[in-house]
């Protein structure tokens, strides 16, 4: 939300600046986002004063130029050459002083040095209209008529004072602050300066009306209170310069004077109005009334929406809809050119009905904004009243009947229990009684009853989100100062505290972070799949969790697994030509259990196909691989702190090949190459590898695996062996033996090299190992690394049946 500081001190009189502005709302509540200066034209006329040209005499060396001098306000005229034909003594003219920066109408900003023009200097310029960005005119310099003082600032004359624009940043629970006048009011109590109303002392409307608009409301519930009224000898055209440069500041376009006037009154007192053609208003008569199911309506936009029975309309007398109360009017009833009477509507409409209304169409508008969050029913009179006599002034209107007020049950303002004992238990320290009473009238909120540290409180109506005890000592908290709340000693700390229970969607932040950082793409697919996918593999019936009222045969289960809806996203894709992958996402799965309960778990699936390397001309294309899918799967868990899983060969519906990874005992992953069954049921041409983790297990037994350990200050040692096993003997089989065998000295085991061939026995293959040995207390001796070395070679043997290559 935009405030205009120049509008704002129409308001409220304050000489703070638009900065000491933004501290004072940050600290009550009102976040200031940022502050943005504003300026009439580029460059605000700065370094530009008024001038007296004392002499005028022609150049010695230049036919069309003069030599002028000209009193700028200081002891010392300044020695000008001016090529304006009207230039002459005893004119006051526009002067650009050495170091300004003029902003032509035209052209690029240039900046006024002293120079040297055909041999005489130049200390300044006069200054013509285009040149300075005020008009389009070059028929020669500007000629004042002032008796202003030499070295005026020439915005002073121009009235070109500069404007702050301070960004908002507004909760839904501000609804109060929704308008320069609602920030007015923060001031008032945060300034103790008073602030006030526009005034509408001026309104006379006729006491009686030869022909009125009725108003009758059908749905009091969504439509508390109506009001309007009729204007005529309406002139539809542009706005005033100083109606549009108030709607530009805040980032409105202008667009004829009764519509900007609606705008105006909307962003000042923050209650949204309506324009209507009142020609165009059948019958005489305005509805508000629920629509009906179906019904067509055209609105302001030009689109053609399909009413529903709780949408609340604006209706004419005929029943015809002429606006969605309080979101958008519609195409036939609103103002025009050729419009000459105006019925103006000013009304509170009911939250819920206007939220509903808004998110059913996808309509948000300034007056929706509003009236979702809530209006204040008591400023609707004093909203029309503003609106009317502004366009008495910009659009030449006359009031013609007498203010229509439809306000069938008057809505109260909140009564609220206030002791003054919970004041100070909740705030955390003692505030003064007398500064309670204060900060209460300073927001309008009147005390009417008072037994002791007993009061009873009327809120006013525009704070719609003030209803409990602890809502009025917030209030209280915000105007006496959050930083007026002392620390006391006992909330200091000197420790860092352990929180076993990290923040599931931080870690969830981060490890999308870690696998974005490797070139995965994060993918969100649909929860709602086919159930043909599960019945064809092999899922019963009984587990899929079935949706009752799907409207496609295709969406008709809950997914048990997220392969098949990451598969469609490949085959997308794919059918676009873009045949290298690496995909990711966050997803539940959802099933049907045996004693008939539902269950949703969380899972992480990484998905690669294509190349892992784009061919250049240094290297060709590499096909991705089973291992680049298991480096990524490492990485996550080693980041949630399970670095060295052990594994076991797959068992995977789905996958044909690979691993399961397990911690404690516990299934953490499976990962491999997705089956030809299933790729070719999803119509995937292409080789797929997928990892699927169990993501609550994960963030469930998260470990911290960032632990700062000294340098080591003794070398690490490696040494080699080649082992001759069995084919089905793994490498972390043969991982586990090491870390068995040796638990001190052993800090790493890698595999650089694996073959199988005609030179090995058959059913044989060769690991060729490294061991990474230190000590962190002393340098290793031979004597100790062969030790270590022989001990390895003797588990292998016995543990692995393996043959080492010596």
């Amino acid at each position: 939300m935009k405030i205009s500081l120049d509008w704002l001190r129409t308001l409220i009189p304050t000489d703070k600046s638009a900065t000491e502005l933004a501290a004072l709302l940050t600290g009550s509540g009102l976040e200031v986002e940022g502050v943005e200066e504003l300026e009439s034209i580029p460059g605000g006329l700065r370094g530009l004063v008024i001038g007296e040209v004392l002499t005028c005499e022609k150049h010695p060396d230049a036919d069309k130029l003069s030599l002028t001098t000209v009193a700028v306000g200081d002891a010392t005229p300044r020695q000008i050459v001016c090529g304006a034909a009207n230039v002459a003594a005893g004119q006051k003219v526009v002067v650009a002083l050495e170091g300004a920066t003029l902003h032509p109408t035209q052209g690029e900003p240039f900046k006024i040095k002293k120079s040297k023009i055909r041999g005489a200097a130049s200390e300044g310029m006069i200054c013509a209209e285009d040149e300075i960005g005020l008009g389009t005119s070059h028929a020669g310099i500007i000629v004042l008529d002032t008796s202003l003082p030499n070295g005026t600032p020439a915005a002073d004359y121009f009235g070109l004072g500069s404007d702050a624009v301070l960004e908002i940043g507004l909760t839904p629970n501000r609804a109060d602050a929704a308008s320069h006048y609602g920030v007015a009011r923060e001031l008032r109590a945060l300034l103790r300066q008073p602030c006030h109303l526009p005034d509408v002392s001026a309104f006379l409307p006729p006491t009686a009306a030869a022909q009125n608009i009725q108003v009758v409301i059908e749905d009091e519930e969504a439509c508390p209170r109506y009001a309007g009224l009729l204007l005529e000898n309406v002139r539809i055209g542009p706005s005033p310069e100083w109606l549009q440069r108030r709607l530009r500041s805040i980032g409105l376009s202008p667009i004829n004077n009764v519509v900007d006037v609606t705008n105006f009154v909307l962003h000042e007192l923050g209650q949204p109005l309506h324009a209507f053609d009142a020609d165009q208003i059948a019958g005489g008569q305005i509805r508000v009334k629920r629509a009906a199911e179906g019904e067509k309506f055209m609105t302001l936009d030009g689109t053609e929406r399909t009413l529903r029975a709780e949408d609340l309309v604006i209706a004419g007398g005929g029943g015809e809809p002429m606006a969605l109360a309080g979101v958008f009017g519609g195409q036939n009833s609103g103002v025009s050119a050729a419009t000459k009477r105006v019925f103006l509507e000013s009304a509170y409409f009911t939250p819920a009905v206007v939220r509903r209304t808004s998110q059913t169409h996808q309509l948000k508008t300034d007056a929706s904004f509003r009236f979702e969050r809530g209006t204040d029913p008591h400023i609707v009179l004093v909203a029309l009243q503003r609106a009317a006599l502004l366009l008495q002034e910009v659009a030449g209107a006359r009031i013609a009947a007498p203010v229509v007020d439809e306000y069938p049950k008057h809505m109260l303002p909140a009564t609220v229990r206030l002791r003054l004992s919970r004041v100070e238990r909740l705030v955390g320290q003692h505030i003064a009684t007398e500064q309670i009473r204060q900060i209460l009238s300073d927001l309008e909120i009147v005390i009417h009853a008072e037994n002791g540290d007993d009061w009873w409180l009327t809120v006013p109506s525009f704070k719609v989100d003030v209803t409990r005890e602890a809502d009025v000592i917030e209030e209280i908290l915000r105007i006496y100062g959050y930083n007026n709340v002392a620390l006391r000693p006992h909330n200091a700390a000197s420790f860092l505290a352990k929180f076993p229970n990290p923040d599931p969607e931080i870690l969830r932040q981060n490890t999308a972070r870690l696998l974005s950082g490797q070139g995965f793409s994060e993918i969100i697919t649909n929860s709602i799949t086919n159930a043909r996918y599960f019945e064809a593999e092999g899922e019963t019936n009984e587990a899929l969790v079935r949706v009752l009222n799907y409207n496609s045969a295709d969406l008709n289960v809950l997914r048990p697994t997220v392969l098949h809806s990451a598969l469609e996203v490949v085959r997308y894709n794919l059918n676009r030509r873009q045949r290298d992958l690496k995909l990711y996402e966050f997803g539940k799965t959802y099933h049907r259990q045996a004693d008939g309960q539902y269950a949703e778990k969380n899972h992480l699936i990484i998905l690669l196909t294509g190349n892992a390397t784009a061919e250049t001309w240094q290297h060709k294309a590499e096909k991705t691989t089973f291992h680049h899918l298991a480096g990524a799967v490492q990485q996550v868990l080693t980041a949630l702190g399970h670095a060295a899983p052990t594994s076991q060969p797959v068992q995977h519906l789905y996958l044909a090949g690979g691993l399961t990874l397990l911690a404690h005992n516990q299934p953490v992953a499976h990962l491999g190459g997705i089956s030809g069954v299933v790729l070719k049921r999803l119509d995937v041409n292409q080789p797929v590898w997928y990892a699927e983790l169990d993501w609550d297990w994960l963030v469930k037994k998260y470990k911290n695996a960032l632990v700062a350990r000294e340098l080591p200050k003794f070398p690490e040692v490696r040494r080699d062996l080649s082992l001759v096993v069995d084919k089905a003997v793994t490498f972390d089989q043969l991982r586990q033996i090491a870390q068995r065998a040796e638990r001190k000295l052993l800090h790493g085991v890698n595999v650089f090299d694996v073959y199988e061939g005609d030179k090995l026995p058959e059913g044989k293959k060769s690991y060729s190992v490294s061991f990474s040995l230190q000590d962190l207390t002393q340098t290793l001796t031979d004597q100790a690394i062969d030790g270590v070395m022989q001990r390895l070679m003797q588990q292998f043997e016995k543990q692995a049946g393996a043959v080492i290559r010596r």
